[in-house]
């Protein structure tokens, strides 16, 4: 099990269980469940959990935001669920055309879209090696890395068909076997007589060939598996399905799939060849959105199957910029901002976003200040018509941000592309800063000062739950909290173990581990005493709750009690982040008292 065990544990409890999950598979920010009954997770939990940036519901998909680190989470999640990436419960739901079908081509795709988008670098990487006279296409070791490069792309069938097999339930391996008999060499591009007809085609860096037989071969497997007895099944089952489907596929299947591929790519060609510039200018500004919807991918397919076939992509260089825009203005409200908290978001932000990982810039910077995320959308249009303008395209699959780049060195003529690819990149960095640095302004604090207090014009005021010491929430040993991802607010240092109420309210949440209450006052602020770091892993140890869910509260009423220094005994700090988890619903949260403090003095101020 991996660091961020606890973290799994908490997201399987809070999705519904394990028995709720149908599939799971991740992106480069994010876990794609499909669950049974959405109604059974506690998204608002998972929104406050930390360790989880946010969660989008669409298009079927239960979409929870972790960050770069994704891989390990799921890692974690798939092994305390007791599942494999892509399986589940087994059960069926019943779920719209359009939700079924981005599920399963994310299932499909999903899995192998970042060794292509290695494979797209490492191609990039050897055709500046061998412009530069370092390592020579024709050397040995050029073209063993030439080898490394191409392998994915070459014999993309045989991994769709894994990735195919596996998603509608059949028997992966025997989709792999699929897929590499549709690119055995000695049938590739040679004249076959079979049954009379004449048969000549080629399949290795195909997709929609494997993909159509196997939405064929899983359900005719699946019938085998009823009707063939069990002594036999293991191996007669595959070799029925492989001598049935392997001709039908190869002979007519397989022509008429890369024919409908052929017409999809001529579709998109001709689409743009009406008004590049126009299509450049809607695909870069939409292209924000529909990532963080999850819909992207509907986007990309086709061009991928483009990139497959050999076609150069315009489009597809267009939604390599969004990024850098988004980068470019992160960077400049790190600049410009003299909001400490907003800074500590924004550092990592922009330079993540640098390699083209979005989402802390966007859901931790610009959609928060509504304007800026609409500006930076703007900019990306234009950067979208720039790019089509330059002639710049994409030749094969490739990484994100910067490792996009060496995606778009046309082979034939490396400076041409590559030279207006970087340009592009970097007017979209100057767009994105010049937009972000004229219109930004941090939030008015609207703050009057009154000897030692401050006093707030059209406030709510929230109180200290605890007696302490006032910190600075970047103090709090947790990125989430210090970095202000869940809301802002202050972190406290407790004199004593008794937690009473802030606000007079209601208790939305608490954890059945204690260490953890929601509230919403009736003034509908929502706050967050999260007690301790690390503190769930006590399991209730050492804390006792007076309040259940649901009830109301007066300011002062007794929520939980602790025992501080038997908890710190076992290790853990008892930093106290008190935090308002729906800051983006005021005009400002700000701090209100420093140092020492009793339970009942205020601490913070929500500005309306």
């Amino acid at each position: 099990m991996g660091k961020y065990e606890q973290l799994a544990k908490d997201i399987i409890k809070n999705v519904g269980g394990k028995e709720n999950v149908l599939s799971l598979t991740h992106c480069v920010t994010r876990l794609r469940f499909q669950l049974k009954d959405e109604g059974k997770a506690n998204t608002d939990v998972l929104k406050n959990m930390d360790g989880v940036v946010t969660v989008m519901q669409t298009a079927g998909q239960y979409q929870v935001v972790i960050g770069n680190h994704v891989p390990d989470v799921f890692k974690d999640v798939c092994e305390v669920a007791g599942i494999s990436g892509g399986e589940g419960s087994g059960e069926k739901v019943k779920r719209k055309f359009s939700e079924a079908a981005l599920d399963i081509i994310s299932g499909i795709f999903m899995p192998s879209i970042g060794i292509l988008c290695a494979s797209g670098i490492l191609k990039g990487v050897n055709i500046i090696l061998d412009m530069a006279g370092l390592i020579p296409a024709a050397s040995g070791l050029g073209q063993i890395l030439a080898g490394a490069a191409d392998a994915m792309f070459w014999f993309f069938p045989i991994i769709l068909g894994f990735n195919a097999f596996k998603k509608l339930g059949g028997n992966p391996y025997l989709g792999m076997t699929l897929g590499a008999a549709l690119c055995y060499p000695a049938l590739q591009g040679v004249n076959l007589n079979v049954l009379g007809f004449n048969v000549n085609a080629t399949y290795t860096s195909t997709m929609l060939p494997i993909l159509v037989m196997s939405f064929i071969a899983v359900p005719m497997e699946k019938w085998l598996n009823k009707v063939v007895p069990d002594v036999v099944k293991t191996f007669v089952v595959p070799a029925v399905v492989l001598f049935v489907c392997v001709p039908v596929g190869f002979c007519l299947i397989g022509p008429a799939a890369n024919e409908v591929g052929a017409i999809i790519n001529n579709v998109i060609q001709g689409a743009y060849g009406f008004s590049p510039i126009v299509a450049g200018i809607l695909l870069g500004f939409l292209w924000q959105l529909l990532v963080m919807v999850g819909c992207h991918v509907l986007v990309v397919l086709p061009m991928m199957m483009g990139l497959m076939a050999g076609e150069p992509q315009p489009l597809m260089a267009v939604v390599a910029f969004p990024s850098f825009v988004q980068t470019g203005a992160v960077f400049a409200i790190w600049l410009k901002s003299k909001n400490k908290k907003l800074k500590t978001i924004a550092l990592p932000a922009w330079i993540s976003g640098i390699f083209g990982v979005t989402e802390p810039a966007i859901y931790g910077v610009t959609l928060p200040n509504g304007k800026q995320f609409i500006l930076t959308c703007v900019g990306a249009g234009v950067i979208g018509g720039l790019s089509v303008l330059l002639g710049v395209s994409q030749f094969t699959m490739g990484g994100m941000g910067v490792f996009a780049l060496p995606a778009m060195i046309d082979p034939a003529n490396g400076s041409g592309s590559i030279i207006s690819a970087v340009i592009v990149a970097v007017a979209a960095i100057v767009i994105g800063f010049i937009i972000a640095f004229v219109t930004y302004k941090d939030k008015k604090e609207a703050v009057i000062e009154n000897k030692e207090e401050k006093l707030v014009k059209g406030r709510e005021v929230i109180c200290s739950p605890l007696n302490g010491n006032v910190l600075p929430l970047s103090e709090a040993k947790d990125d989430a909290f210090a970095q202000g991802l869940l809301g802002n607010g202050v972190a406290i240092d407790p004199a004593d173990g008794k937690v009473v109420s802030p606000v007079d309210g209601t208790v939305m949440t608490l954890f059945p581990t204690k260490h953890a209450i929601g509230l919403v006052s009736d003034n509908g602020a929502e706050i967050l005493i999260h007690l301790g770091m690390d503190t769930v892993k006590l399991d209730g140890k050492y804390f006792e709750a007076h309040v259940k869910q649901g009830d109301k509260v007066k300011k002062g009423d007794v929520l939980v009690t602790c025992d501080v220094e038997a908890i710190k005994a076992e290790g853990y700090s008892m930093i106290t982040p008190v935090i308002v988890t729906n800051t983006a619903d005021y005009l400002d949260v700000v701090e209100m008292a420093s140092g020492t403090v009793k339970a009942g003095d205020d601490i913070i101020s929500c500005l309306n």
